[in-house]
């Protein structure tokens, strides 16, 4: 052995700098995990949001096919029957298991769906839900008008 070369066999230069390495490597760690559950729980929350609004606008549809039929009989004109009409959409939303508010104005079927997501890895750093709202509106139109040439 050389009168270089410490005892335990590691050369000076190493042995200075001993665990700066692992405070290194356990930053990196606690950095990759950030940006995975940020990746991760980012595009299922937008996933959620997605689903949410595709709720919105299917209940919304399914309100503005609640139409007045003495109203479009006597004058030809397209209503809703706004009570028919929330019903209509409250019961598409309980089908599919989602929660929001109906409202009606004149001919439109208004839809306010929310929801909430429950992360995966951001509840290991305290984000325990995140909460999204999608909002949709529909109002019936006469189909077919004429015979197009």
């Amino acid at each position: 052995m050389s009168a270089a070369e410490p005892r335990d066999g590691w050369p000076g230069w190493w042995r200075e700098e001993a665990g700066q390495v692992t405070a290194f490597v356990l930053a990196a760690c606690v950095g990759l995990l950030a940006l995975i559950g940020l990746s991760l729980d980012g595009g299922l929350a937008l996933a959620a949001t997605v689903r949410a609004n595709g709720h919105a606008e299917s209940a919304a549809r399914a309100g503005a096919q609640a139409l007045d039929l003495a109203t479009y009989r006597a004058t030809g004109e397209v209503q809703i029957d706004p009570a028919h009409a929330r019903l209509l959409a409250r019961r598409y939303l309980a089908s599919v298991g989602a929660t929001g508010t109906v409202t009606t104005s004149g001919r439109i079927v208004t839809v306010a769906v929310s929801a909430t997501y429950h992360p995966q890895l951001l509840s290991l750093v305290g984000i325990d839900d995140i909460h999204t709202r999608a909002d949709a509106s529909a109002q019936p139109h006469r189909g077919v008008r004429g015979i197009e040439s």
